[in-house]
């Protein structure tokens, strides 16, 4: 009987290789298991190191982390690979820091993360396809963001799973309610403290929130609109859709392409018509010279 036998020149390699492995696992397991220094780590997968006047994301995160709480700090800016090492990571708290924008990528790689909490920062526009790979976030917070005036048509693609949305204190004057339509399974949106302008674009956002109004924790009663001409504040408790009434006549810029299109469809079928009619005429006119003439002959 032959016995299988590991080859002599294959002992040496393998001796060589276990302090390496060895070496690399204690390397990981340390990485997995400190605690960044002036952060708490009350079990292995939470770092809390709300307000400990950090300037940036502390280095030595645990790999296997779960919840980040970094608020209350003054944290600029967050790496746009940050999320790459941090895959099991389901809870971010950034509120209250300095974060003007969120780069591109920096959620791409956020398919487990159920909560982000963007509040009390200082951004200003949530670009399209920042969260399209946040198909697992449940609960999404960008309010008192105070110069966060503009987010755009394609925001929340990617949000298939949301329930709570809040953008109540920020300087949102209208919102294309079109941001909404991926929220398939929106429960509640906090909308509050905005200076809203009760404008044509505002009216489809109110008929929405008519709509919609289960899904404003706090109703319409503390939603307040400028109207356009004297910018006196208004409760949206006080308006209709027949406030809106004037907007019905309003034409949309597809609208005056349409009635464009059609004025020049219409001249160039009359120029068209007016071409035939023109050469259609002397014919008539020269078979009618023609019968007449073919009529005498016979009479005489």
């Amino acid at each position: 009987m032959v016995h299988a036998t590991t080859p002599l020149t294959m002992i040496p390699c393998i001796n060589w290789l276990q302090p390496l492995l060895a070496l690399i696992s204690s390397t990981l397991l340390t990485r997995g298991h400190n605690c960044p220094s002036s952060c708490m780590c009350p079990d292995h997968h939470t770092v809390n190191c709300t307000g400990q006047g950090l300037t940036r994301v502390p280095d030595a995160i645990p790999l296997n982390v779960r919840r980040l709480l970094l608020s209350n700090n003054w944290i600029p800016w967050i790496p746009s690979d940050f999320l790459v090492l941090y895959s099991d990571l389901v809870y971010l708290d950034l509120r209250n820091n300095c974060l003007s924008q969120l780069e591109p990528g920096t959620l791409s790689t956020s398919s487990r993360l159920v909560f982000l909490d963007l509040g009390s920062n200082n951004l200003t526009e949530i670009s399209s396809g920042i969260f399209e790979d946040s198909t697992s976030l449940i609960k999404l917070r960008l309010g008192n963001n105070p110069f966060l005036s503009m987010i755009d048509k394609d925001a929340f693609s990617g949000l298939t799973s949301l329930r709570e949305l809040e953008l109540e204190g920020n300087g949102l004057t209208g919102l294309d309610v079109s941001v909404l339509k991926p929220l398939l399974y929106l429960k509640v949106l906090r909308l509050e403290g905005n200076p809203w302008l009760c404008d044509c674009h505002f009216a489809k956002l109110f008929a929405w929130m008519k709509e919609n109004e289960d899904k404003l924790p706090m109703g319409m009663k503390v939603l307040e609109c400028s109207l356009p001409l004297d910018g006196q504040r208004v409760p949206l408790s006080l308006l209709s859709e027949d406030s809106f009434r004037e907007c019905r006549s309003t034409l949309s810029l597809t609208d005056y392409l349409i009635v464009i299109f059609s004025g020049i469809s219409v001249s160039v079928a009359a120029i068209i018509a007016s071409f035939c009619l023109a050469s259609i005429v002397p014919c008539f006119q020269r078979l009618k010279r023609g019968f007449k003439g073919d009529e005498e002959e016979g009479i005489d």
